[in-house]
């Protein structure tokens, strides 16, 4: 798959952080399998939401306490009856199964990609 290439200041435009999940529920309500999730990104961006279709390998469980990577800097989306705040961030694995995006360290609530 051939993707542009974009300039180093767009990429800089995106605002991806480190957070870490304090609560997690299931989302019957939602079109495809996911999981509805508060991330704490410390006191500058505080607590956001966000649906995530991790199901296939996650459950609401395993994620309270965990860290993952995101972008808080998109538009909020509606989906169904909650609104997604920030997009949890994964990769797809050979099953096509999202794998989620962490540290495989601690770091600050609120870090940035950088």
């Amino acid at each position: 798959m051939s993707t542009p290439v974009i300039p180093f200041d767009a990429f800089l435009d995106v605002d991806i952080r480190a957070g870490t999940v304090v609560r997690a529920e299931p989302f019957p309500e939602a079109r495809k399998p996911a999981l509805k999730l508060w991330i704490d990104f410390g006191e500058e961006i505080g607590t956001r939401k966000s649906s995530a279709q991790i199901t296939d390998r996650y459950t609401a469980d395993d994620l309270v306490g965990r860290q993952v990577a995101a972008v808080v800097n998109f538009a909020p989306r509606q989906i169904g009856p909650f609104m997604s705040e920030v997009l949890t961030l994964g990769f797809a694995d050979h099953d096509g199964a999202i794998v989620l995006v962490s540290p495989d360290s601690s770091v600050p609530d609120g870090a940035r990609l950088g």
